[in-house]
């Protein structure tokens, strides 16, 4: 018998309601996060990877969007029952975000030690005291350096990759489950984006947390997660394990990110290859695929049928691919 799963989100539909119209940025999404398993959900800017994870955590401004349908479990309660005050006491506590821009997730005129205090003390029953020496653990525990001297700086009298790790130290401190880091590599330099990586293999190493990464960078995360959703559109249109995705993908949108990342194997001077158009517009969904007007491997069935379900391909990698065209083995290399 399968265990229950730490998180699991079904059929999750979000939508904004706007002068032009009802925009679905969730559009029936589904996934799971396991106890110690680090997940990625990738795709272009605009697909709903990260209006997902602010549906999850409830967070979504209210007007314009709303959650319409779906269920997010978290051990098995669903969160979207929840009154206000009991998410309060879910967020932080038990699920964590890392902001996709650290300058705007930590307030630059209050000091790093009374905002990581103040989460801390928030979510336990610690005293001034025995926050600020918590506080000063958890900036210890990801890497900072001098962390006594750091609590007293500001925000911005420190560097981009320092602000994140401070939110990573956030999401430490209040000892919650999960840990869903929305780009958190975003405007950083090459290495500091590996540092940032090798932060959260810690969280789920030593601290056995689980870990949800947001990213467009799919070479990014093939080294630290084991499974990975596409998202296109507002939906997810592969899933399955790094691997399987990597080695053998299906939807022509994951080869076209494939072939857009560069790569050590590649020839000196090869070009990237770019995913020509546009995304479509959430607030006109054609009926078909919507990855159709983009798509160089479209068939006769794909612009005759409606727009294909998420469909099982491989058992046993748990792989899932909406798309009527059988991609051969290989093809990302073509």
């Amino acid at each position: 018998m399968m265990s229950e799963r730490l998180l699991e989100v079904k059929d999750l539909c979000t939508s904004f309601f706007t002068y032009n119209g009802e925009v679905k940025a969730v559009n029936h999404v589904s996934y799971y996060l396991d106890e110690q398993e680090i997940i990625a959900v990738v795709g272009e800017s605009g697909c709903g990877k990260s209006v997902t994870q602010m549906s999850v955590m409830q967070i979504i401004q209210s007007p314009p969007g709303r959650i319409i349908g779906g269920e997010v479990l978290y051990k098995g309660k669903d969160l979207l029952k929840l009154t206000t005050e009991e998410m309060r006491s879910v967020r932080g506590a038990e699920i964590a975000m890392i902001f996709q821009e650290p300058m705007t997730a930590l307030n630059p005129v209050i000091t790093v030690g009374k905002q990581l205090t103040e989460v801390i003390r928030a979510h336990s029953s610690m005293n001034k005291k025995q926050a600020w020496a918590k506080a000063i653990e958890s900036l210890e525990a990801v890497g900072i350096p001098d962390p006594e001297a750091r609590m007293k700086n500001y925000p911005f009298e420190m560097s981009g990759g320092m602000r994140q790790r401070v939110c990573i130290a956030i999401a430490v401190a209040c000892n919650s489950k999960i840990i869903i880091a929305d780009e958190p590599t975003t405007a950083l330099d090459v290495t500091t984006q590996a540092q940032v990586m090798e932060l959260l293999q810690d969280a789920v190493d030593k601290y056995k947390k689980s870990v949800l990464v947001v990213t467009h960078n799919l070479g990014l995360v093939t080294r630290y997660a084991g499974r990975i959703y596409v998202m296109y559109a507002g939906q997810v249109v592969e899933s399955g394990t790094t691997e399987a995705l990597m080695t053998n993908p299906k939807h022509p949108y994951t080869v076209g990110l494939l072939k857009s990342v560069p790569s050590l194997e590649d020839e000196r001077g090869k070009a990237l290859v770019p995913i020509d158009g546009a995304p479509p517009n959430l607030a006109a969904l054609p009926e078909t695929c919507p990855f159709l007007p983009r798509c160089k491997y479209a068939a006769e069935k794909c612009r005759s049928r409606k727009k294909p379900e998420l469909t099982l391909i491989d058992a046993e990698t748990q792989h899932y691919t909406a798309c009527y065209v059988e991609l051969k083995e290989g093809l990302k290399d073509e």
